[in-house]
């Protein structure tokens, strides 16, 4: 195997147990097994992949959902492997911690561009290129939050591979002068690494803990209040986003504003 396409065409199957014919063209990112066990129940759709490194699922109208873990470098595999397939919109519904006050547990965050702090997407473009998503799937999901009568929140979001930081007060300070509305682990390396591999991606991240002050810091018992509560909206928003997505016959890498 000599080019990334061939590696890519070899490993997706491997990693997730679907065939490469089987895979949509409109794919939901996600972190959680729970959103792809209640994709798979609400479709009757199989899940392929059960105990390999990612889990994925596709209905029948070719919409599929893939598990790849969590972290910037699982970020980078997936959009990597995805050109086996090149799908054409990719929507990362992921967790994020709230950095403001006006960002509260439950809210939505469509990030308008990301900060570089996790290193990986260094290895695919220039520090200087900034992360950004393509705001045509934004403007779609946009429409579909206010349809559903929900709050949504547009800012950056650092991103960064450090996990324990909560207690650092010197990474805390350089967080507040960043004037970041978010913190996670992947999206800034997903927005670059799509558009290294010209794939059209979105984010929409969900406000699940607000590290900034001890209290707010996300514990198992937290984090499970918050999977109950609005993981099910997270994933129908999704779902329904990428369905008006795929309505629309005309290429998601620009986007004009009438």
């Amino acid at each position: 195997m000599k080019t990334k396409l061939e590696i890519a065409k070899n490993w997706l199957p491997r990693y997730t147990g679907m065939q490469i014919k089987e895979f949509g063209d409109f794919i939901l990112l996600t972190n959680f097994y729970d959103y792809v066990k209640s994709f798979s129940d609400i479709y009757g759709a199989e899940i392929k992949g059960i105990g390999k490194p990612m889990q994925a699922c596709t209905n029948k109208e070719g919409l599929t959902i893939i598990n790849y873990g969590v972290g910037s470098a699982n970020a980078a595999l997936i959009m990597d492997l995805l050109v086996a397939r090149m799908p054409k919109a990719v929507l990362f519904l992921g967790k994020c911690g709230g950095l403001k006050k006006t960002t509260s547990i439950g809210h939505f965050i469509l990030p308008i561009a990301a900060i570089r702090g996790e290193g990986t997407s260094d290895d695919y473009m220039p520090p200087e290129v900034p992360a950004l998503p393509s705001f045509a799937i934004h403007k779609y999901c946009s429409n579909k939050i206010v349809e559903l009568k929900q709050e949504y929140r547009t800012g950056v979001v650092y991103t960064t591979n450090r996990r324990v930081w909560e207690w650092d007060e010197a990474f805390k300070s350089k967080l507040h002068n960043m004037r970041a509305m978010a913190i996670d682990m992947e999206t800034a390396t997903y927005f670059i690494v799509g558009h290294a591999n010209e794939i059209p991606r979105g984010a929409l991240l969900l406000v699940s803990d607000v590290p900034m002050i001890p209290e707010g810091v996300k514990t198992e018992e937290s984090d499970k209040v918050v999977t109950k509560n609005f993981s099910k909206l997270h994933l129908q928003i999704g779902i329904e986003t990428m369905k008006e997505v795929s309505k629309n016959k005309k290429k998601l890498k620009h986007y004009k504003f009438n």
